[in-house]
């Protein structure tokens, strides 16, 4: 009951702190009055806060907020800044974005929120309101610039936000330590600032720039992202002075150089820390750890590759599969999503050839929500030439693997229905029946998706379960008995696969000489790192030895022919082994 009263504490603080500093809009030209925004956006925070705050209660209970490997490796990688042999920001590592870790760090100081994991989500349950608010935000500011009454666009706004918020895989992924709710939001408000400066607020240029250099720092989806709208931006300044938009922003070329240099900061401060660092700027995308390097050493023991490999239709094909999936659990419904978007295209061209002046300023007021769709290429290229594999249930191979990337696309959808309501609601030219008709068939879309997944348990949960569940037995079990070790007692464990056995025991990171107590510039090793010397002669500096069966911790037992203690099976996994040090 402690831990759950300082969760809800802590949530509330946080809540009040981000309605203050960046939810309450900014003003521009013609928009709704403040009072009527913050209302409507103090609900919506409230409400979203509540959400987060229950889902991570639920989820924690049932012990699924640490299902996710990678979830403990976030948690663990943070900790380990301050807590380890050799403490500093070297140990954040490598092809993981070191963003949402130094978030996390606040949270993970307490033991208590270390162990429960409990700090490690309490960033991505922030960034969750945010995507919310901002979800709210980009709709309502993009359609609130018509010349039509604004009861439209705020129902328009409410329905983007909570099929956003209601999400039943992103209400998963936001009570873990996952980075995905946190690069939503980064994303959403990227769109978001650039919507308000493509109407005329340059200020709004700046935090643009601001927002894709934090989405850079945490995904490299942001990468990605920054290079499209770095490349929009200075296709509008070669524009300068035509009619490009009516109301775009008139901005320097000062100010577009000042966006450029800060959405390029953080791409080239990743750059330079692996360059310095690990004597390779793309030590993230070719190294040993890397996603390319991994799939490389699956394909040598036999595996067969990703079908898409080295073919961008078929694997972006896979990424819309994954979207569908973390949308509706029934086919049928999957597919009715994407009849919904296409209906909104095809909208828009029918807007387009209207002769109303009115309805061209719409659609060109629209075209900013053109960059949700930026990770359909982003994900075909990766999956295509990045070693980044796709598994969904339906196709084969019948898995799940990093099905959760298809959340990506759930501002994109959760915008064309938004947009679709708005039309059905605010057209002159529609039979009543028929505008209501439309309304009502996307609140039972959304209703009837929503709950065939949670009747299905999310998909993004179940590619936890499927794929940890005998990894996470293994730890399980593995903690029992370092509990029992003699405290303070120090031990020699490869964390890279196996780190959440010691947060479940409980047992602090500086207690345990692991692979990343050495200098990482010192190529391909470091003699004199205590990695090393330890690896040399295990007896020597540690009193128990942790190996998994292969590792080079277990190697190095082997060779010093180390008294077994204890010899733990999991189905599926390496057993772990417990030797006596010195």
């Amino acid at each position: 009951m402690l831990a759950s009263r300082t969760i809800i504490s802590r949530s509330i603080i946080l809540r009040t702190i981000i309605f203050r500093t960046i939810i309450v809009p900014t003003k521009i030209e013609n928009a709704p009055s403040r009072s009527a925004w913050s209302s409507e956006v103090r609900l919506l925070a409230w409400l979203a806060t509540c959400v987060s705050v229950f889902s991570l209660l639920f989820y924690f209970q049932r012990g699924e907020a640490l299902l996710y490997g990678d979830a403990v490796a976030h948690i663990n990688i943070a900790r380990r800044v301050f807590d380890s042999k050799t403490p500093s920001l070297l140990q954040l590592g490598t092809v993981w974005l070191p963003l949402p870790h130094l978030l996390m760090i606040p949270f993970l100081i307490s033991n208590e929120m270390w162990r429960r994991g409990v700090g490690g989500s309490i960033p991505s349950m922030v960034a969750y309101v945010f995507g919310v608010i901002g979800m709210f935000r980009l709709i309502r500011g993009t359609l609130s610039r018509a010349l039509d009454s604004d009861r439209a666009a705020g129902f328009a706004a409410w329905t983007a936000a909570l099929i956003y918020a209601a999400n039943p895989n992103l209400i998963y992924m936001q009570a873990t330590a996952m980075g995905e709710s946190l690069y939503l939001a980064l994303f959403i408000w990227t769109i978001v600032y650039f919507s308000e400066f493509w109407r005329g607020d340059a200020r709004a240029l700046t935090k643009c720039g601001l927002c894709l250099a934090a989405a850079c720092l945490t995904r490299y989806d942001g990468w990605f992202l920054a290079a499209v709208v770095s490349a929009t931006l200075v296709g509008l300044s070669l524009l300068s002075g035509q009619s490009v938009a009516p109301r775009v922003a008139q901005f320097s070329r000062t100010a577009a150089v000042k966006f450029l240099l800060i959405a390029a900061a953080a791409p080239a401060l990743w750059l330079a820390y692996n360059g310095i660092v690990y004597r390779n700027p793309l030590e993230f995308a070719n190294g040993p750890y890397s996603a390319k390097a991994i799939e490389q050493r699956s394909e040598n023991s036999g595996s067969r590759g990703h079908p898409g490999s080295d073919n961008p239709v078929l694997a972006g094909m896979y990424f819309l599969k994954s979207a569908e999936v973390n949308l509706a659990e029934n086919q049928w419904l999957q597919r009715a999503w994407i009849l919904f978007a296409f209906a909104v295209v095809i909208l828009a061209f029918w807007m387009r050839r209207r002769p109303s002046a009115e309805a061209a300023f719409s659609l060109r007021s629209w075209l900013p929500l053109l960059f949700l769709l930026a990770p359909v290429p982003f994900y075909a290229l990766s999956v295509a030439y990045g070693g980044v594999p796709i598994f969904i249930p339906p196709w084969w191979p019948f898995s799940h693997y990093n099905v959760r990337y298809g959340l990506q696309l759930l501002p994109a959808f959760a915008a064309a229905l938004a947009m679709l309501v708005y039309v059905a609601v605010r057209s002159k030219e529609w039979n009543s029946r028929l505008r209501v008709g439309c309304v009502v068939a996307v609140l039972v879309l959304v209703i009837s998706s929503y709950a065939s997944i949670w009747r299905a348990t999310p998909v993004s949960l179940k590619e936890a379960q499927v794929n940890m569940r005998t990894r996470n037995q293994l730890e399980t079990q593995l903690a029992i008995w370092l509990r029992k070790l003699p405290p303070n007692s120090t031990l020699l464990m490869y964390l890279g696969d196996h780190v959440g056995a010691l947060q479940q025991a409980g047992i602090p990171l500086k207690r345990v000489i692991n692979e990343g107590n050495h200098r990482v510039w010192k190529q391909p090793s470091d003699p004199d790192g205590l990695w090393e010397r330890a690896l040399a002669d295990p007896a020597k500096y540690a009193d128990y030895v942790v190996a998994f069966q292969g590792d080079r911790v277990w190697q190095a037992a082997q060779a010093r022919h180390l008294e077994a203690l204890l010899e733990i099976h999991a189905s599926g996994q390496a057993p772990a082994l417990l030797y006596r040090g010195r």
